[in-house]
């Protein structure tokens, strides 16, 4: 049970991720990795929604780390990362880290005070 759980939120979690980056690069045409950035902090905020609300192994299991593990991609954020730093885009890449660590961290607070 916990197998399939985990590979059914992965499964949904990496489809939503990618419809999500695909869509948001249609519109925003930037420097600035606008999809990264959106999909780690939701998937943080809704991360903090799951341990908040103190479900049970099962469903911590499909949402926490099935769902939300394939949907937020450190990979990508450090991938972007480093493209900004072989662009000497400085300004992106400070605005891109402080933004991303800030938020994520403030909107997984937000997700365990509102569960």
């Amino acid at each position: 049970m916990n197998l399939l759980a985990l590979a059914t939120g992965a499964f949904f979690g990496a489809i939503s991720r990618f419809a999500l980056s695909q869509w948001t690069k249609t519109v925003w045409k930037q420097d600035f990795p606008l999809a990264t950035f959106v999909i780690n902090v939701l998937g943080s905020f809704l991360l903090g929604l799951v341990i908040g609300s103190h479900l049970d192994s099962t469903w911590t299991l499909l949402l926490g780390t099935g769902f939300l593990g394939s949907f937020t991609t450190f990979s990508t954020f450090k991938l972007e990362t480093l493209q900004l730093v072989q662009n000497q885009n400085r300004k992106t890449l400070v605005l891109y880290l402080g933004l991303s660590y800030l938020c994520g961290i403030g909107a997984a607070f937000l997700g365990i005070i509102l569960a």
